[in-house]
């Protein structure tokens, strides 16, 4: 079976949001169309609580996208963004959002989770392996934002954990931080995740 795997398509990473990635919502009807072509779909969810451990504004003196060192590894400083029941990190409002599951992930306050499949410790879970083992789903398509962060951290543990995966590029968009959209299809093609446009 087939599922198509949507991440954060989120208001906050939409244009006007607290960390949008440029032209995010253009992924928004590309990815509706897409949803009837698949046995599963699957929402990933940015769910934050306030002063979460990734945000600039939880570290006197630091600033957005400085990177600092966290007892599980480096970590982005990120804007605060997708703050639990806020409209910032509702879906947006044009997306389909009638899924098989919606996983939200980052919840922890101390830790940060870019993957759906993983907290950023690469060893915490979400449950979406399970989910998909269970539903007897081994092929998987990844769409969403950001190409260079959460789309490429769940592209690669995908792949890391057995599953045919593929990342459908023209519906995802990417931040590209500091080099980090060539960095992220770098990781995920050695990953061994195909890439298609």
């Amino acid at each position: 079976m087939h599922g198509l795997i949507v991440i954060d398509v989120q208001n906050d990473f939409c244009p006007g949001g607290a960390l949008a990635v440029p032209d995010g919502d253009a992924v928004v009807p590309l990815i509706n169309a897409m949803m009837r072509d698949f046995d599963a779909v699957i929402l990933t969810q940015d769910w934050h609580p306030a002063l979460h451990s990734s945000f600039a504004s939880a570290h006197s003196g630091a600033t957005p996208f400085e990177l600092i060192q966290m007892p599980y590894g480096p970590q982005v400083l990120w804007p605060d963004h997708c703050v639990q029941n806020t409209r910032g990190a509702e879906f947006h409002p044009d997306l389909v959002t009638d899924a098989d599951l919606i996983i939200r992930k980052g919840f922890r306050a101390g830790i940060d989770s870019y993957s759906g499949f993983f907290e950023n410790d690469k060893t915490t879970p979400t449950g979406l392996e399970g989910y998909l083992r269970n539903r007897g789903i081994d092929r998987l398509t990844l769409v969403g934002l950001a190409t260079d962060f959460c789309v490429h951290y769940s592209a690669v543990d995908a792949a890391r954990l057995g599953f045919d995966v593929t990342v459908q590029m023209n519906a995802c968009r990417a931040i590209d931080l500091d080099g980090s959209l060539q960095a992220g299809i770098d990781a995920m093609t050695s990953a061994g995740v195909k890439l298609i446009s």
